[in-house]
């Protein structure tokens, strides 16, 4: 299922893709060499061009009046620089409020994890830096076959 303006469900497929960045021939992001950004920001005009693409996608969702955002975002750059074969994005709630409302956002800061386009990881609230390398470690060891299997199993009952 893709973000539509028009239809705002609850999304269990999904990934990102960034406005301003740039896109190579493959339709990869491509990063500046020497950037120290290691994030992108999602906006709901790019979102749903990367949702078929495997790997890992961790998205951020915030707002620059939080304080508690504010508290988690040096932790989430630090993670996003460890590991460059992961996409880490950043959604600002206040910017895309469509976005925020499709995922039903209500408490910020929010992190969620989807792995091959599978949301596999949905919370509110900030993490300690071991917390979020323990989840990290988590979605990368998620045997998708058997995710996949389940979400079929939950389908036909």
């Amino acid at each position: 299922m893709k973000f539509n303006r028009r239809q705002p469900l609850p999304c269990a497929r999904s990934a990102a893709i960034f406005k301003g960045e740039k896109v190579g021939r493959n339709g990869l992001l491509q990063m500046n060499k020497g950037a120290t950004m290691a994030y992108v920001n999602v906006t709901a005009d790019t979102f749903n061009d990367v949702a078929e693409r495997d790997g890992i996608v961790i998205l951020d969702f915030w707002a620059p009046w939080c304080g508690p955002c504010k508290s988690f975002g040096p932790v989430f750059e630090a993670e996003a620089a460890k590991h460059s074969d992961i996409v880490f994005a950043k959604i600002n709630t206040e910017e895309e409020q469509d976005l925020a409302q499709h995922f039903k956002i209500r408490s910020i800061p929010t992190l969620m994890a989807l792995k091959d386009g599978i949301v596999v990881f949905h919370q509110a609230g900030a993490m300690m830096a071991s917390q979020f390398e323990q989840l990290v470690a988590a979605v990368r060891e998620l045997d998708m076959d058997k995710v996949r299997a389940d979400i079929a199993a939950q389908d036909q009952a």
